[in-house]
């Protein structure tokens, strides 16, 4: 049966209808459906076309060139190509990476892959706010970095870095910057150019685009190279080979397009639901925030429920869909890495739901989801006394 309220935002969005529908143009043989690389017949010429134009899309929302948008499956492997890729072709200028100890696991997990390669990284721990100081960045610079990774927004807290001062502090040292921003598309300003970003991992299907379709923005410079990964027909300027899927491609184009006309817009009305939610359960009792609302978007809301079981709690939410944590971590019964991570004691932790909020959620959902929260609080609490 499907959960009547959605708040499961960051995990994946819907697709939008408008998106669906350029999708739809790009399947059939009435549509163009043909090999973007098929280059000897017009039909291939077109799929070209709608490719170079969701580049053009996908580049204007982040001020970039098209030509530094690299096509991928999504941003986990657009993590695993600016992280391996760049540290292999700079292995010779040095072997050491920082991040933080609360990034996305297509991150974590490909940087303890390079540490196995024998790569040396650097893990930064967050203060509470979920954010990595300048101050701390600049302690972690070696003589030997070569790249920085911090994520512009974390998908359990909403927490947003402050890239351009982070990036700035990298520069100074030598390094590239890279960051994930998946959870950032329509949300916060990615300008690379002001913010000094020199690769960013971007994905479809959190900004109302399909999934299996990503990028990775790759800034035209001779001291940013990157070694493929995937080899096999030289495919995206000889960074990762493939057959480019034109309908998954064009989705994610048109999904920024309307990320880039309408994501200001989308994030006012979303304060103004987060908020309804927290007026909602001001009067509770035992209620934690684990997101500084000062310094996240507005999206994303976590919330440690003090004396319940956040897996008992969820259970009892039968018909709200909602996380105890990120997606890729939501079948361990071990407390967030994330809360764990900026200090958040176990047994909150444990107690502790992601709320996350977007173009579709309306005022009635939350007050279905608050009613809904209250029953449930209130009935485990009943039981554990």
């Amino acid at each position: 049966m499907n959960a009547s309220v959605y708040l499961d935002y960051a995990a994946t969005t819907p697709v939008d209808p408008r998106v669906a529908e350029v999708m739809s143009r790009h399947l059939t043989q009435e549509g163009i459906f043909a090999n973007p690389a098929s280059r000897s017949h017009m039909l291939g010429w077109q799929a070209e076309q709608v490719v170079e134009m969701a580049r053009r899309q996908v580049a204007e929302l982040i001020g970039a060139d098209p030509r530094e948008i690299v096509w991928t499956s999504g941003a986990t492997e657009a993590d695993n190509l600016a992280l391996i890729g760049f540290m292999r072709a700079n292995r010779a200028r040095g072997r050491h990476l920082v991040t933080s100890i609360i990034e996305h696991k297509a991150v974590v997990d490909t940087a303890r892959a390079l540490e196995a390669e024998g790569f040396d990284v650097t893990w930064l721990t967050p203060g509470r706010d979920g954010r990595v100081t300048p101050d701390q960045l600049r302690e972690a610079m070696r003589r030997d970095t070569v790249l920085v990774s911090l994520m512009a927004v974390n998908n359990e807290l909403g927490s947003i870095h402050d890239l351009a001062a982070l990036a700035e502090i990298a520069h100074q040292g030598g390094a590239a910057f890279h960051t994930d921003a998946a959870q950032a598309v329509g949300r916060t300003p990615l300008a690379v150019g002001t913010l000094g970003i020199d690769l960013m991992s971007l994905s479809g299907h959190k900004a109302y685009g399909p999934k299996g379709i990503g990028a990775l923005y790759v800034r035209r410079s001779p001291d940013i190279r990157v070694e493929a990964l995937i080899h096999g027909g030289g495919h995206e300027r000889g960074m990762r080979s493939g057959t480019l899927a034109t309908h998954q491609i064009a989705g994610m184009g048109e999904a920024f397009a309307l990320a880039a006309a309408e994501g200001e817009a989308d994030q006012r009305r979303i304060v103004a639901l987060r908020d309804r939610l927290l007026a909602g359960l001001a009067d509770h009792p035992g209620v934690h925030r684990n997101t500084d609302t000062d310094v996240a978007v507005p999206n994303i809301l976590n919330l440690a429920f003090e004396g319940v079981d956040g897996e008992s709690l969820l259970m009892a939410l039968r018909d709200v869909a909602l996380s105890t944590g990120s997606a890729c971590n939501s079948a361990s019964v071990e407390p967030s890495y994330v809360l764990k991570g900026i200090g958040v004691p176990r047994a909150l932790a444990l107690s502790s739901l992601r709320f996350s909020f977007g173009r579709f959620t309306t005022p009635a959902d939350i007050d279905h989801a608050l009613n809904a929260l209250r029953h449930a609080l209130d009935g485990l609490r009943r039981r554990a006394i």
